[in-house]
């Protein structure tokens, strides 16, 4: 999908010129009854090759001069290919042990590998398949879901397995089979359907999800997905996308715990990039994962309780104290306290130089 075109909703590194041709998606009941007719197939074409050179076969239990009819001919061809083979009828002209050579033998490989193969691959696919599904409900607990596979769900997915969550822990919700190709391919469980569907939530587990990540095109969905995800979930984490600035507050009024007006991001962005093309590269910077620099939030620790924001190594932005956030000029948070947490903006990477604060087990300033 190369936009947001689904209205209910890593790769970066996908391999260039790679042709992938879709499998068609059929049920397995399909695929046993196709190869069971072409079983009986074989054994038609068996028993008719039988009944036409019937005149070369004899049958051991029969009266010298007496032939192979055609019930004896469906006998022989039942008990040949199922390699039973009693040896009560058999050929007995040179030409037709040829044929039971070059005919009758490999359509017997083939009729056993038909039937045995397809009980074979629907036990050990079901099987599997139902395992998998079973294991991955039991692991799934703390959880994030992601609704929609747009552009913005491929980038806050990017975004949250760059900052250390693994893919196992991700669920994408989407009605889209191209989502659903796009999202395996970056190895992530999907739900197809809608969601805003309490059904379809409800296996995508918001009931014991962490966080919900909505990121559908369409502002009306994005509301309802988040009524439904809090009626579910009165807990979690909702951020969700809004189109229009003027959608905001109802998006908020509906359980979200934060709104990303993407609309305005991407004009205030563009608007920056226009007035100082050096801001918006600044900008784009920060908003670039990797690379250059970064936007954090991480734990205070003790060697820096007591001091004011200005003084730390990271260009301290804000300080969250008490679940609220204050600038790093507040008056409130002048001196750090146990329990802070900085917002920061840092190098992307650790520098020989310059280590990061809070990345070499120092001790933390919490309130525990």
């Amino acid at each position: 999908m190369a936009d947001d075109s689904s209205e209910i909703g890593q790769g970066t590194g996908r391999s260039v010129g790679l042709i992938s041709l879709p499998d068609p998606v059929r049920s397995p009941w399909w695929e046993l009854g196709r190869r069971l007719l072409l079983a009986f197939a074989i054994l038609f074409g068996t028993v008719l090759i039988v009944y036409l050179d019937r005149g070369a076969y004899r049958d051991g239990n029969d009266p010298p001069g007496y032939g192979v009819n055609l019930v004896d001919s469906i006998y022989y061809t039942t008990v040949t290919l199922s390699t039973t083979g009693y040896g009560d009828i058999a050929p007995v002209a040179p030409h037709a042990r040829l044929i039971n050579a070059f005919v009758i033998t490999p359509l017997r490989i083939a009729f056993l590998v038909l039937l045995i193969g397809t009980t074979l691959e629907v036990l050990a696919s079901q099987g599997r398949r139902m395992f998998r599904i079973a294991r991955w409900r039991k692991r799934m607990a703390a959880h994030v879901v992601v609704i929609g596979y747009g552009t913005k769900g491929r980038a806050a997915v990017d975004t949250i397995v760059n900052n250390g969550l693994s893919r196992e822990s991700i669920v994408v919700v989407d009605p889209g089979a191209e989502a659903l190709q796009e999202a395996h391919a970056d190895g992530l469980a999907v739900v197809t359907g809608d969601a805003t569907r309490r059904d379809v939530l409800r296996r995508a587990g918001v009931g014991e999800a962490d966080q919900v990540i909505i990121t559908t095109n369409r502002d009306d969905s994005n509301v309802l997905a988040t009524l439904t995800v809090r009626q579910l979930n009165p807990e979690v984490w909702i951020v969700a996308a809004c189109r229009e600035q003027e959608n905001v507050a109802l998006m908020r009024q509906s359980g979200a715990n934060s709104v990303i007006t993407s609309s305005d991001a991407v004009g205030r962005l563009l608007g920056l990039s226009s007035l100082s093309p050096t801001l918006g590269q600044v900008m784009e910077d920060l908003l670039t994962y990797g690379e250059g620099l970064e936007v954090a939030e991480r734990d205070l620790i003790v060697s820096e309780v007591g001091k004011q924001p200005q003084q730390l190594p990271d260009q301290v932005i804000a300080v969250v104290r008490d679940e609220k956030v204050y600038r790093y000029f507040d008056p409130v948070v002048t001196q750090l306290a146990r329990g802070d947490r900085l917002i920061v903006v840092r190098p992307a990477r650790e520098l020989p130089w310059a280590p990061r604060p809070g990345t070499h087990d120092e001790e933390l300033a919490t309130d525990e």
